[in-house]
């Protein structure tokens, strides 16, 4: 009876603690072809790198780009690392989704240094999981990128056209406006109507009264429409005082500004005999007057 409970016990040792685990091999995991499609793509798809003054953007593109190939848990941490050993009936083995989830988060850690700058690349070159790069990098640029908003809304605030056309101009707008809308607070259509119309010069001064005292909500693809078309009047109206003032070359106002001025030497000659026909004009309004009485 003392045999076979002791070759019982020998018996099942192994399978706890002393059993050589298969070895798994990474290159017979397979990759999902949404990742393949995602690695192939990622720098036509993404065209920037991240820097402390793109973050937002970066950020929001990053999302979006991870969200639609269906990777944005590995991001976020909501699609958690598997256990790497399990255990059936007989036996604990290694454990298949988890080579198959290090080989996806692997793969997508070399996307994300690939949409990074060299010189924030330092900074997370030692974090072995995607997770753990989303976070750090939030965590060390979350704070500048307030400081950033505060900045670009400033600088909206002193927005001037001077010498740009219409169209730089908005764009120079718009990248502004991209960024702080890409932080999760984007500004109100009647604020960037503000700040679009406090940077024009005088010139434009009956179009901002007009746009400013109008009660209709304006949407901004109406009001940059009106903006292309107010800077083409502006511009026939400039050609059509150059056209004018060719017609009437500078000699000829000078010969009229010589004859006002001789006119005038003749008006304060006549001046003597004024007192006289004043007192005959203040007589004869009298008696009208009087007449009228």
């Amino acid at each position: 009876m003392e045999k076979p409970s002791q070759s019982s016990t020998s018996s099942q040792t192994p399978a706890t603690s002393s059993q050589t685990l298969p070895i798994v091999k990474m290159a017979d995991v397979t990759i999902p072809s949404l990742l393949k499609f995602l690695m192939a793509n990622v720098k036509s798809v993404l065209n920037i790198q991240l820097t402390v003054e793109n973050y937002p953007l970066w950020k929001s593109q990053i999302l979006k780009l991870f969200t639609a190939n269906g990777f944005d848990g590995y991001l976020d941490g909501s699609t958690p690392q598997p256990s790497k050993l399990v255990s059936n009936a007989t036996e604990i083995v290694p454990n298949p989704e988890y080579y198959t989830w290090l080989l996806v988060d692997q793969n997508l850690v070399v996307v994300l240094y690939t949409t990074i700058s060299s010189t924030f690349l330092p900074y997370v070159l030692n974090l072995h999981s995607c997770m753990k790069i989303w976070r750090t990098i939030e965590r060390r640029l979350q704070s500048t990128n307030r400081s950033r908003i505060l900045q670009l809304k400033n600088e909206l605030h002193h927005i001037s056209m001077k010498d740009k056309s219409m169209v730089q101009f908005l764009l120079e707008i718009k990248s502004k406006l991209d960024v702080i809308g890409s932080s999760g607070s984007p500004l109100s259509t009647d604020d960037i109507i503000m700040y679009t119309l406090n940077g024009f010069p005088s010139t434009y001064q009956a179009f901002k009264t007009a746009i400013r005292t109008n009660l209709n909500p304006l949407s901004l693809d109406d009001f940059y429409a009106l903006l292309c078309c107010e800077e083409l009047n502006l511009a026939a109206e400039s050609v059509s005082e150059l056209a004018l003032s060719s017609l009437f070359p500078e000699p000829i106002q000078a010969f009229s500004t010589q004859r006002g001025r001789a006119h005038g030497r003749n008006s304060r000659g006549r001046s003597y005999s004024r007192p006289f026909r004043g007192r005959g004009s203040a007589d004869r309004n009298s008696s009208s007057a009087s007449s009228m009485l």
